[in-house]
């Protein structure tokens, strides 16, 4: 199916860009000299620079810009520049910041302190040969302090650690995942509608040619002057649609560098200069449906980071029981101080120091329940989270799954559409030139030639966006196959 599809639409492209130069001299004749004449010639230029590969040179383009663009291309440029993607990573430091908080806990902390004092209210000894009272004191002292046993905290802050750094990892991941399937549909969206626009040149193109062979069987007197208006008519309907196809490719352009992160030159009008080296393509794709949602269920990082939420929602728990428990750390340092009995401050006295110390809290005014009860709710939370977040993925997967189906079924239904419209505009011309058929025959089967083409190039855009979604929907890894 793919090959008979792809043949018959690059002979429909071929014969469309030669159409559409004769087209854009025909109907554009009396507009030569005008402004928007000279803007419409340019981005027909850049557009036909698109679709046939021709070097195209910009003072500030970047290098992308020069050369055709691959899907693969495109994916690693938004990893380095996209714009969600790098607010991602900071995210993921930020969290990573989390995890060294959490963990220093269990770290022994070393402390320093200092102190000098001086104070003129001194008073005496009262007794004989009593040391001269003193006015200026001073110590210093450095120790190190290690939590042993804070009620089963130390270990539940381990726990939290390892599982904040998952659930970063994850969260970076969906954020991957959410842009590079952007990037994909943007990338599609402008290969559709450079080829819409190919459709629309050749049904102009096909109106063009009626309007020339009615105008001259009137000049010849064979048939009558409603011909060619009719044919004209026909004509003028067609071209705002070409216009708007125009349009649709230079916004769907405008999107594509905007997924991809880049801040274009100021010498970059509306119609980017973008050339694309894929094509729409129907490759086969064989999928089940029990398979994609277990699949999904076992991959999507929304959920494996919701239940890395929930198992930190546990860890809350019971953190907020250890302050039923007593705490027991150690300590020991060295310091040093002035003399109690001389004023000299150079008469040093130094030592070691060293002991434990265990505090129990035996009532707290029932803040830790509180604290308990406020942790449990926010664990049952969590769970709930995680089942709305897999019937939510199901869904997903089954809804993505039918637009598949139906998109595959659509581009199917059209396998031989092509061949049949041509094949009745040749006859009903055939019918017209011999005098059985009419013009009206003629139009309505130009009309059906262009919708077909039309609908040919849409279902070849559904069917990948539907692929692309429904890999995403299972949770591929798309930058796995990129390296492939």
């Amino acid at each position: 199916m793919k090959t008979g599809i792809f043949k018959r639409l690059r002979i429909f492209l071929v014969v469309g860009l030669a159409a559409a130069q004769a087209a854009a001299q025909e109907t554009n004749s009396l507009e030569t000299n005008s402004p928007a004449a000279n803007t419409a010639a340019a981005n027909e230029a850049a557009m036909n620079a698109l679709m046939t590969n021709a070097p195209l040179t910009l003072s500030n383009a970047p290098v992308w810009m020069t050369r055709p663009l691959t899907m693969t291309e495109a994916l690693n440029l938004a990893l380095q520049q996209n714009g969600s993607v790098l607010r991602g990573k900071r995210d993921l430091e930020a969290e990573y910041g989390v995890v060294v908080q959490t963990r220093a806990v269990a770290i022994p902390k070393l402390q320093v302190t200092g102190n000098y004092q001086y104070s003129s209210e001194v008073e005496p000894y009262p007794f004989p040969d009593s040391p001269p009272a003193q006015n200026r004191t001073w110590y210093s002292q450095f120790q190190v302090v290690q939590a042993i046993y804070q009620g089963g905290q130390i270990r539940s802050a381990l726990r939290s650690a390892k599982l904040t750094k998952a659930q970063a990892l994850l969260n970076y991941e969906t954020v991957i995942a959410d842009a590079l399937l952007r990037v994909r549909i943007a990338y599609y969206d402008v290969l559709s509608a450079a080829e819409q626009v190919v459709v629309e040149e050749a049904s102009v193109k096909l109106l063009s040619e009626e309007v020339d062979d009615q105008t001259r069987r009137y000049e010849a007197g064979t048939v009558p002057r409603f011909n060619v208006l009719q044919a004209g008519v026909q004509l003028a309907n067609e071209q705002p649609k070409l216009i708007r196809a125009r349009n649709t490719f230079r916004v769907t352009k405008n999107a594509l560098v905007n997924e991809l992160g880049v801040r274009l030159p100021t010498d970059v009008l509306q119609d980017v200069p973008m050339k694309l080296s894929d094509m729409l393509d129907a490759d086969p794709y064989d999928l089940e449906l029990p398979y994609a949602i277990n699949q999904a269920l076992k991959t999507r990082t929304e959920l494996l980071s919701l239940e890395k939420q929930e198992g930190l929602a546990k860890e809350v728990v019971i953190t907020a029981q250890g302050n039923y428990r007593p705490t027991l750390s150690l300590f020991g340092g060295y310091g040093a101080r002035n003399s109690e009995f001389t004023n000299d401050l150079t008469h040093v006295v130094p030592g070691w120091t060293g002991g434990a110390e265990v505090s129990w809290n035996l009532f707290d005014g029932l803040l830790t329940q509180g604290k308990i009860q406020q942790a449990k709710a926010q664990l049952d939370g969590a769970k709930v989270d995680v089942e709305n977040e897999a019937r939510t993925i199901e869904l997903e997967v089954r809804t993505d799954f039918s637009d598949f189906i139906e998109a595959r079924e659509v581009l199917e239904s059209q396998k031989k559409v092509l061949e049949e419209a041509a094949e009745a505009l040749r006859l009903a011309s055939a019918r017209s030139d011999a005098g059985t058929g009419t013009q009206l025959d003629v139009l309505s089967a130009e009309t059906q030639l262009t919708q077909a083409r039309s609908t040919q190039v849409q279902a070849l855009h559904d069917y990948d966006v539907a692929r692309a979604r429904l890999e995403r929907a299972i949770g591929m890894n798309i930058t796995q196959t990129m390296t492939k």
